[in-house]
């Protein structure tokens, strides 16, 4: 047994792949405000660093188009609220808001709140009329862009008719039964059935819970356990938290849930052994099969590309290898498209890359584009006649499944996705982002630049020949984000020092220049603090 690079915990020998540093760093993307005054000095960090107060920069005037030419205003906009107004949330959300992974023991002005009051495109405006390129779509997920009326429109007619009524049962409405049959036309393969959540984790966690149930009622109750990956993310609920393999997400809230096992991450950069990188990590993650015992595996569940856990392209013949080790043992594949679903990756789904069929495909963020929140397990017809011999309810449910609502800003989501060609569009601007981004391997601290369609990540490492990371205690990456926001272009700093970009499909080449531009500058910057 070893200890993965990611993990303090034991998994399968990985394969040959280098581990060059301590630990990684844990996520660095905390929403904690300045205060409102401005500050005397800045206040050092926990690591014992002076870090300058933070201070956004107004991002000058940048024009952006759809892809049928329709223009976004993207200007740099006047205060939006008073300073007295802005004062006063701040304050508000220092004293009432739990922020999602915000850094509760950031010392005040060291790490960046921004209020955002408005969104036109690619771009994001704060409070004081600050204007933001939004290199990460918000979270991976606006994937139209904002401002878009159309979806305005189609929640506000739905909330006039029916705003919410329970999916329990045999209770239906329209969108959510338009929305299930679309979703099977769009779906590769034999996904046919699909049952609705409202988040990436709830979507996870009843994904695993069908997949129990099915081995169940095929009279193969040992079949429980669930095969992940380092690396992976697959929410924060219980279940997801356990199957996610950043162990920076689960300090403090142990034990985790039983039954969840890690094979190594498909890492082609950090890949040292000999052949092919597909197959090793395939075998890698056989042998963690085997080691608990095929027999009480139920399924494998995979990012197609590892997100949050650093934007990790898998090798082209890891997913066909993959999917054989799950036939040979009879597993079924669970595939986690939360982040890579409609057009991410410049297709549909991004399992169509490698032409590998799921039998579970988990689906949220750009279902809606994040105008409201849906998600959901696609099943394939054979797994779904399965469940229906269980012979009385599915126990199992939300109270916000099959949402109304946000099923008609799904169905007119997918409408614009394919009226404007957006998927079409993510692969062609995705090319060209790729192409910009290798530029940056001109700097030393560049050791990988990665991605595939409209997803990116640059990953910095102190000794480009060895691979080696920069101390956790540095911050090389947070260091880069803090510069590039500045600059008014939004990236997301990830651990192992990797910078993460996912725009709006509907980012133009010339917001694409920019975030390159402001990077490079970022970098250099940085380059020069960590000699």
């Amino acid at each position: 047994m070893a200890r993965g690079p990611y993990l303090g915990m034991a998994t399968a020998s990985p394969p040959s792949v280098k581990n060059t540093s301590k630990s990684y760093p844990a996520l660095s993307n905390v929403l904690n405000p300045p205060q409102s005054a401005p500050a005397a000095a800045a206040t050092p960090a926990a690591s014992g660093r002076p870090v300058k107060m933070f201070k956004a920069r107004v991002a000058p005037h940048v024009d952006q188009t759809h892809s049928d030419h329709v223009p976004y205003s993207c200007r740099v906009a006047g205060k939006l609220l008073s300073a007295e107004e802005s004062s006063r949330l701040y304050e508000l959300d220092r004293t009432h808001w739990l922020h999602p992974q915000g850094d509760l023991g950031a010392p005040v002005g060291t790490v960046p709140q921004l209020i955002f009051a408005g969104g036109s495109g690619a771009t994001l405006t704060d409070v004081d009329g600050r204007e933001y390129v939004d290199g990460m779509a918000s979270l991976w997920n606006v994937n139209v862009g904002y401002g878009r009326a159309e979806l305005a429109d189609a929640a506000a007619g739905q909330m006039k008719t029916l705003a919410f009524s329970s999916a329990y049962g045999g209770f239906g409405t329209a969108p959510a039964i338009e929305l299930a049959a679309r979703l099977a036309e769009l779906a590769p393969g034999e996904l046919e059935v699909t049952y609705f959540a409202s988040g990436g984790a709830e979507a996870n966690d009843t994904a695993y819970k069908i997949a129990r149930l099915y081995w169940k009622l095929r009279g193969e109750p040992e079949r429980v356990n669930i095969v992940s990956r380092t690396r992976d993310y697959h929410g924060l609920t219980y279940g997801a938290t356990s199957a996610t393999g950043l162990p920076n997400f689960w300090k403090g809230f142990e034990p985790l849930a039983p039954g969840f096992l890690h094979a190594p991450s498909p890492d082609p950069y950090r890949f040292s052994g000999e052949g092919s990188p597909g197959a090793a990590y395939a075998r890698a993650l056989e042998d963690v099969v085997l080691k608990a015992g095929a027999r009480t595996v139920a399924a494998v569940v995979a990012e197609p590309v590892q997100g949050a856990g650093g934007v990790i392209v898998p090798p082209a013949d890891y997913f066909p290898l993959v999917r054989e080790v799950c036939d040979r043992y009879g597993l079924m594949l669970i595939a986690d498209e939360v982040i890579t679903g409609f057009g991410r990756t410049g297709r549909w789904f991004a399992l169509e890359h490698w032409n590998v069929q799921a039998d579970l495909m988990i689906f949220a963020k750009g279902v809606t584009s994040g105008y409201l929140p849906l998600s959901g397990v696609m099943l394939t017809r054979s797994v779904h006649d399965t469940l229906k011999s269980v012979k009385g309810p599915f126990a199992h449910g939300f109270t916000y499944s099959g949402h109304p609502t946000a099923c008609a800003v799904g169905l007119r989501n997918l409408q614009i996705l394919e009226d404007e060609g957006l998927v079409e569009q993510a692969a062609d601007r995705g090319a060209y982002l790729q192409n910009r981004l290798q530029e940056l391997r001109s700097h030393e601290i560049v050791g990988d630049v990665r991605g595939l369609g409209l997803i990116a990540g640059i990953e910095l490492v102190r000794d480009r020949e060895t691979k080696e990371l920069f101390d956790a205690s540095r911050d090389a990456a947070r260091r880069v984000w803090l510069a590039a926001l500045e600059d008014g272009v939004i990236v997301r700093p990830l651990p192992g020092d990797v910078l993460a970009m996912s725009p709006p499909f509907v980012i133009s080449e010339q917001q694409i220049d920019r975030i390159v531009m402001v990077l490079d500058k970022a970098i250099s910057s940085v380059a020069k603090e960590l000699r």
